[in-house]
């Protein structure tokens, strides 16, 4: 066997040398096809990550419908009341509520909390969640400091009514978002204040609880008002005991139609239908990322294998020569895979630094986050191996060629 350096190392560079052109061609398309995946992988963890989230209730037992009254003597406090009994008291819920939005639903209330009165201070984003004292239970929320809504703390609320209740319950994020410097437990007790001068006090913490809007940055700033609204429609929360949800969403919504001809019950939807529909175009563009990223890596792997099947057939009389002066089939073998592994190195080496360029248009442009260092040779290592598993089957076609068969041809 031929030594290494002169045997391989300078024919590839010569052989690269006469055909530039192919060599260039596959270098840019490893180049480009690293740049796309590493970043589209990049993009698809963040969006895997996003759509994870706990949203701090109890999804997969849990669903809303609306009820909207229009007859002329239709009561809405009373009806209010009247179907939360109901609903309570069917077998399998473990409870209910009235509430004016749904967490991770796309449609909420929000305002600004401040720590101080007065326009000149910025408020801190929160969304608003209208509730009575059945929220911990129903949502499965987690008390974590303060205390709980009681019966007595629940008022009716106007369409036209601006003002707040006395007391609201938080959450954690919320807290440490309005007082960054101090514990969260002692926020509770703290006044805060909306509109610049109302002021309302901290009754209690809760764990967790996003927000409607996933898109929000904070998304689990969240408040707790305790009032029941008295709106053209009321939305009621239900959360069932494990098994029973698909069982009691028509029940629930029957019973409510049977019980008041004079609305309409409409909007039945579970939460894991909520989910789903508001992560919509989230699964629509990993199911297209993903597309993408396994066509580009065959479109890739094609022209690797169109390459060295070009090259093989060109070179049959250089490989039956040295055959024929004793180059192993393994030589042979080697040969190629090696021209390929530096076309490969090129490709990889130009595209982290495209990668890296992308990703910081991404972030600056479209407010993606940096990129994960490891990502980079990750994408390297991967194309490096696509590239030694495509040039395989040319290369042992290669290292089969008879000498006697490759010495006819000349």
């Amino acid at each position: 066997m031929l030594h290494l350096s002169r045997w391989e190392i300078g024919p590839i560079f010569r052989a690269m040398t006469r055909n530039k052109a192919g060599a260039v061609l596959i270098a840019l398309q490893v180049a480009v096809t690293m740049c796309i995946i590493v970043n589209a992988v990049h993009i698809l963890m963040e969006r895997t990550a996003q759509m994870a989230r706990d949203s701090g209730i109890d999804e997969a037992n849990s669903f809303y419908l609306s009820s909207t009254g229009f007859a002329d003597d239709f009561n809405d406090q009373v009806v209010i009341q009247t179907d939360l009994d109901a609903i309570r008291a069917l077998p399998g819920v473990i409870d209910a509520m009235q509430i004016n939005a749904i967490p991770i639903s796309g449609g909420g209330w929000s305002v600004g909390l401040q720590t101080q009165p007065g326009a000149e201070f910025e408020g801190v984003g929160t969304a608003v969640y209208m509730v009575d004292d059945h929220v911990l239970n129903t949502l499965d929320l987690e008390l974590i400091a303060g205390e709980a809504f009681q019966p007595s703390d629940i008022r009716w609320r106007q369409r036209s009514q601006r003002d707040w209740p006395a007391e609201i319950i938080i959450t954690r994020a919320l807290a440490e978002n309005l007082f960054p410097e101090q514990p969260y437990q002692d926020t509770v007790g703290k006044t805060l204040y909306i509109n610049d001068d109302e002021a309302v006090i901290v009754k209690g913490i809760i764990d967790k609880l996003q927000a409607p809007w996933v898109g929000w940055e904070r998304l689990e700033n969240a408040m707790l008002s305790p009032e029941q609204t008295l709106f053209s429609s009321s939305m009621y929360f239900v959360r069932t005991e494990p098994g029973r949800l698909n069982e009691l969403m028509p029940a629930v919504e029957q019973m409510l139609a049977d019980s008041n001809k004079g609305r309409v019950v409409r909007g039945l939807r579970s939460m894991q239908e909520t989910r789903d529909r508001t992560y919509r175009r989230d699964q629509a563009m990993i199911k297209i990322l993903t597309t993408v990223m396994i066509t580009l890596t065959l479109v890739t792997a094609l022209g690797i294998v169109g390459l060295a099947s070009f090259n093989v057939n060109r070179r049959r009389k250089q490989i039956g020569t040295r055959r024929a002066l004793g180059a192993s089939q393994v030589s042979v073998l080697r040969y190629f895979m090696l021209e390929n592994f530096l076309i490969s190195s090129i490709g990889v080496i130009l595209g982290a630094v495209l990668t890296v360029g992308l990703n910081i248009y991404l972030v600056q442009s479209l407010g993606l986050t940096k990129l994960h260092w490891w990502l980079i040779p990750v994408g390297m290592l991967t194309l490096w191996l696509v590239g030694q598993l495509a040039v395989l089957g040319p290369a042992r076609r290669a290292a089969a060629t008879s000498p006697a068969i490759a010495t006819r041809t000349v």
